[in-house]
């Protein structure tokens, strides 16, 4: 029995392995069967549509286009409007003349806090002859010019030292082809043939070469593109709209150390074995199909095993199933995929593949013989229901019935007032009674009468119960909705003793708690407003005499040098007081809504490059990194620009005097959905509270130890700005990644 057993296994075995072996040299075929199928080597799309275009490339480059680099540097032109972009970059000559003004104005000011006066005056020469740089690009065409020639000069220069980089490629195909092109408008011909003065376009012809095609190529294709600004340099390195038509070939002549030739060797060599592959495995296809027909004696030997695997639950061997099936077509196509490097190496390649081919035979025919049993179970209706009980998915079913019942069972338990439970119970009752008694109409007409009593009795009062009952209902819905709103409308109506009743009573309590509330908050509110204010405008008049009196005695000749330095400092902090003054005063008039805004069309991208410009030569410095995104369109809104340009202002000295050092900041503006979303994203070097909203608190700082310069008005001020503008701003943090974003709507 033992000896029958494993004989029926080795003729099954035997069958599935062919059968594999058929199966793969068909997807063999299919994947590679156009490849081989070509003339040679040079005919496949390998060939044309790979090496000969790319030898086309940079033929054209280094041969066809022969632009020098002075030439090329002599056909530089500037239009108008590239001298209007260039000088209006950043803006108009005030706008630009400010931000350069107020990009040095924080150094210089920090560089005289440490008494560094050469420093300073480095500063300020740096400041003034970029003012003046910028003054003469607006009087001055030709300084504009020589500017941007010189811009494409470098452009020019960094071209050409990238393409020789690429020239040793064009070196490898140099030897390999012959060409005979003609420019069909000037008449001029390019070839690399032999006494090119008497070459002709019939030297190139297929009995004397392995491979020749008609080509034609433009004067765009004579640019190396890959290179930086080469796209922008097409219109200085392109002659003229040049288009060249004639013949490309390989010749006969090549060594048969060439690499292409070597190649063409090897194509022919694997033609043959590739073949001669998917010849075998469809005889190997044929004779399993042949063997599988005449082993009748082991397929019934292989069918006495279903007794074994019917012993799993249906659903098991539904999921076995379809698991060994996907597995089995993965690993096919993985082998279909890698037989194709068995031509390179056949030892290594065709050992693995052997050892795929063995678990590939073991996986088909495991879900052949998995289908085959399955599909008999499925054909015995009389065990089928048996069967769908004892399996998995039942008895998960069950399982959830019995959750369902529970819950059922919970849900009775909710009617935690019984009042309430009892009169619905009651409800219930009554209207199955009147629905029952509907049917005493049909045994006899005399019921009819009865029924109409009935109804009259119990129905109608019901109804009338649940309409009022609803209605209330609705009322303290409604009063809720208000309520939640902020809108506080008035009391409710309390009537009885029901769960209705005692709700609109808390109702009316909670809604009296919040009218408390609002007022103590307003009042709150007004008084710290008020107190602003008045703090704001008390502190002014001392302040305005001490700066005033600085200055006086800053105007005397008899005052020592340290008596001058201490009165620099007296007037510079002076001046710093005065600055936080005015922000006291400012954020009380945005929280008071007395404040006007001139709204105008504004580009959004521009005012933010505009305040990173200003903070460009900090940024620098500093060890953080950016990383701006933005779409490349504008996006315009109708904003107040000034106050806008505070709120970027604000956010960004935020980041750069609370980000953590040697860290990236994010800074993304995009337009979703009619609105434009600006978030600010960076790592705090200080630990943040996980409250986020009181950074919006005026005073509050993520600097708890309160030891850099920062007012703490920046994001209430911020804030208020954008609250101003019917926009919105939110802080969110996730430990310390700190993460501002502004939401504004955009202009219809």
């Amino acid at each position: 029995m033992d000896t029958k057993w494993k004989s029926s296994l080795f003729v099954m075995m035997t069958c599935t392995i062919l059968f594999t072996v058929g199966l793969i040299g068909i997807l063999f075929l299919s994947n590679y069967g156009y490849f081989y199928a070509q003339k040679d080597y040079f005919h496949t799309s390998e060939f044309r549509h790979g090496v000969v275009d790319e030898y086309i490339r940079y033929l054209g480059v280094f041969e066809l286009n022969n632009l020098s680099l002075k030439e090329a540097k002599a056909a530089i032109t500037v239009s108008d409007a590239e001298i209007d972009d260039h000088r209006y970059r950043y803006g108009d000559l005030p706008e630009q003349i400010e931000s350069i003004t107020n990009q040095y104005e924080a150094r210089i000011e920090k560089a005289m806090d440490l008494d560094d006066q050469q420093a300073a005056e480095a500063y300020i020469a740096e400041r003034d002859a970029k003012i003046e740089d910028i003054t003469k690009n607006f009087e001055s065409d030709e300084h504009v010019e020589s500017k941007i020639i010189k811009e494409k000069e470098q452009k020019l220069a960094s071209y050409y030292r990238e393409k020789e980089d690429f020239k040793s490629e064009f070196e490898r195909y140099r030897d390999s082809f012959q060409y005979y092109l003609k420019d069909i408008t000037s008449g001029e011909v390019y070839t690399n043939l032999d006494n090119p003065e008497e070459a002709s376009l019939d030297q190139l012809n297929e009995k004397n070469m392995l491979f020749v095609t008609k080509y034609s190529i433009l004067d765009d294709n004579m640019v190396q593109y890959g290179i930086t600004g080469s796209g922008e340099l097409m219109d200085i390195m392109s002659k003229s709209d040049r288009r060249l038509e004639g013949k490309i070939g390989v010749p006969e002549s090549l060594s048969a150390s060439n690499p292409f030739m070597v190649k063409y060797e090897n194509f022919k060599r694997e033609q043959i074995i590739f073949w001669g592959a998917v010849s075998l495995s469809i005889i190997a296809l044929l004779l399993s199909l042949l063997i599988f027909k005449r082993a009748k004696k082991s397929r019934a030997e292989v069918s006495s095993w279903s007794r074994f695997y019917n012993k799993l639950p249906i659903d098991v061997r539904v999921l076995l199933l379809g698991i060994t099936g996907m597995v089995t077509l993965v690993v096919l196509f993985l082998i279909a995929e890698q037989i194709y490097f068995l031509l390179e190496d056949p030892v290594t390649h065709g050992f693995l593949l052997a050892i795929g081919m063995l678990i590939l035979s073991a996986g088909i025919a495991f879900t052949i013989i998995q289908a085959v049993f399955l599909l008999e179970a499925i054909k015995d209706w009389k065990n089928s229901v048996q069967q769908w009980q004892e399996s998995l998915l039942y008895r998960m079913y069950m399982m959830a019935k019995k959750l369902l019942l529970k819950l059922i069972h919970s849900l009775k338990e909710a009617f935690l007032d019984q009042t309430t439970g009892t009169q619905l119970i009651l409800v219930f009752g009554l209207i199955f009674i009147l629905g029952l008694s509907a049917v005493l109409i049909v045994i006899h007409p005399i019921f009819v009468f009865l029924y109409i009593i009935l109804l009259g009795v119990v129905g109608i009062p019901i109804m009338m119960i649940i309409i009022n009952k609803i209605g209330y209902f609705n009322r303290i819905v409604e009063n809720t909705n208000e309520l939640a709103a902020g809108n506080l409308s008035k009391d409710l109506d309390v009537v009885g003793k029901t769960a209705f009743a005692t709700l609109a009573s808390n109702i009316n309590l909670l809604k009296q708690g919040v009218k408390i509330s609002q007022n103590e908050q307003a009042k709150s509110e007004r008084l710290k407003t008020e107190l602003i204010t008045n703090v704001s405008h008390d502190l002014r008049t001392p302040l305005t005499s001490i700066i005033t009196y600085t200055e006086l005695l800053k105007k005397q000749r008899d005052i020592s040098e340290d008596s001058t330095a201490y009165l620099e400092i007296i007037d510079r902090k002076s001046k710093r007081l005065k600055v936080l003054i005015d922000d006291l005063f400012e954020v009380s008039k945005m929280a008071s809504g007395n404040i006007e805004l001139k709204k105008e069309k504004v580009d959004l991208v521009q005012l933010l490059q505009q305040a990173l410009a200003e903070y460009d030569d900090i940024i620098n410095e500093s060890n953080l990194t950016f990383r701006v995104s933005n779409d490349t369109q504008p996006i315009n809104a109708v904003v107040d620009g000034q106050k806008l340009w505070r709120v970027f202002d604000n956010l960004i000295g935020n980041i750069l005097k609370y980000s953590l050092d040697n860290s990236r900041v994010y800074i993304n503006l995009s337009a979703e959905d009619g609105k434009a979303i600006i978030s600010f994203k960076n790592v705090s070097k200080y630990e943040l509270n996980e409250n986020s909203e009181e950074l919006f608190e005026r005073f509050k700082r993520g600097d708890v130890s309160r030891n850099t310069e920062g007012s703490g008005l920046g994001l209430a001020i911020a804030q208020s700005i954008v609250d101003l503008h019917q926009g919105s701003l939110e802080i969110t943090t996730d430990g310390d990644l700190f993460k501002v974003t502004i939401s504004l709507y955009l202009q219809e």
